[in-house]
């Protein structure tokens, strides 16, 4: 790591030290500096504004759980088992941190607002991963042909998006949030899944 690199995550450090604690609009670049013992002129040679600052945390954050999410890609189990894996897995992820540190809800909020190309890019990259697990799906058997996994898999994170940043949706605490979060993924999957042709006509031919 270089000496630049260094620099960049001693303010992204202090930056979510200090965001966590006072909240993202009573945060200043000054202090932020003034945190890290450099000028404020300093802290604009690496981040344009505090919004950059908030994308680069949001974006180190999410890393973490995309490599998550990828690894459950490629691992064991079928893909049932994944669609469900890899949306609780968000669900618990993301409450627990915006559990612990309820002021990031405030940044999440912001840069849905200000920045959606960044939110698209994120929720871009979730789609591929979920898009990968209904191909699996199809090749092994256990859901139909589908068209166009990826648009699928765009419609699945729309029905599930109070679930990727359940603060910012919903009063419920972390179990009624996934035992409500099973039931929509239980509906899914049955509209999923191949067809059972049988009826008691055909069986009794």
């Amino acid at each position: 790591m270089n000496d630049q690199s260094d620099t960049r995550d001693q303010i992204l450090t202090a930056a979510r030290a200090r965001i966590t604690h006072y909240g993202y609009a009573k945060t200043t670049m000054a202090e932020i500096a003034s945190d890290c013992a450099m000028s404020v002129g300093n802290i604009y040679r690496f981040f344009g504004s505090k919004l950059d600052i908030a994308e680069a945390l949001a974006r180190k954050a999410n890393l973490v759980l995309h490599q998550k999410s990828a690894a459950l890609v490629r691992g064991e189990g079928t893909a049932p088992e994944k669609l469900h894996a890899i949306h609780q897995t968000a669900l618990k992820e993301t409450f627990r941190k915006l559990d612990h540190e309820p002021k990031l809800v405030e940044v999440a909020d912001i840069l849905s607002r200000q920045r959606p190309d960044y939110t698209d890019a994120e929720l871009a990259q979730e789609q591929v991963f979920i898009a990968q697990i209904l191909e699996q799906g199809v090749n092994e058997g256990h859901f139909a042909p589908i068209e166009n996994p990826a648009w699928l898999a765009g419609v699945l994170q729309s029905a599930t998006m109070k679930f990727r940043f359940p603060q910012m949706f919903s009063p419920l605490p972390l179990a009624k949030l996934e035992a409500e979060l099973r039931g929509i993924l239980e509906i899914v999957l049955s509209g999923l899944a191949v067809p059972d042709n049988t009826s008691p006509d055909t069986e009794n031919e």
